[in-house]
């Protein structure tokens, strides 16, 4: 693992517990139906697929989809946060699997899933043209990736935030310790989502689209919840 991996899990250790407290609210409220309105756009009700959750976190997108009756596994890097996925399935009585994993290599075989998803994970990802070519090979024939990010190594300057927004209870000390992250990836990404387009597309992927719109279909008002970097959501086929 590359220190800039290790940093980001020990950073991501330390908020697992209120991570996955704001995930378990989140997905009691109306963001639940907004969120699977997203998935389900291109993951149609009523089907059975194999889904690969990546860099899953609390397990929030896998518990969703669980939940409509699909098989998920998601994977994180970070034990705690399995930890957390794990207990929540629990709670709600979801089976879902969670692995611990890094999302650059996931340890799978060829064509294993019919879709995979993931959600605030590829800004932090060191190698993300090698990610993408290792997705692709996971995927099913006509399977779908589905990648919900942001620009963030460019999105505003802490002190730019607005009063209400899903990081206001970071301290000081770990919002620095995210700052320099932005600070080490910056560097070796280009602008955000143009230049995942050129990637997934150079990684075999076909029918690549953008959605920019998702931002404010998901986060129509600021409240505990809300991203105030403009995330897109990339929709690609194997």
């Amino acid at each position: 693992m590359t220190d800039l991996k290790q940093e980001m899990t020990a950073y991501w250790t330390e908020r697992a517990e209120a991570f996955s407290a704001l995930r378990r609210r989140e997905f009691q409220g109306e963001k639940h139906d907004l969120w699977l309105s997203e998935l389900q756009s291109h993951i149609p009700a009523g089907t059975h697929w194999r889904i690969l959750d990546l860099g899953t976190g609390s397990g929030f997108f896998a518990l969703l989809l669980a939940a409509c009756g699909h098989t998920v596994t998601g994977v994180d890097l970070t034990e705690a946060m399995i930890r957390e996925a794990r207990r929540t399935a629990r709670e709600l009585g979801l089976p879902a699997e969670f692995l611990v994993m890094d999302a650059e290599a996931p340890a799978f075989a060829p064509r294993s899933f019919d879709a995979i998803v993931t959600r605030n994970l590829t800004w932090g990802l060191p190698h993300l043209r090698e990610a993408y070519r290792a997705w692709h090979g996971l995927l099913k024939p006509g399977g779908v990736l589905l990648d919900f990010d942001a620009d963030y190594c460019r999105e505003a300057p802490p002190d730019h935030l607005p009063a209400h927004h899903a990081h206001q209870d970071i301290s000081a000390g770990l919002m620095a310790r995210y700052e320099s992250f932005k600070d080490a990836l910056r560097p070796g990404q280009k602008p955000r989502p143009h230049w995942d387009a050129e990637l997934l597309r150079d990684a075999g992927f076909h029918d690549v689209s953008v959605d920019t719109g998702v931002w404010k279909r998901v986060y129509p008002r600021e409240d505990e919840f809300y991203n105030p970097t403009p995330i897109f959501k990339i929709a690609a086929y194997a």
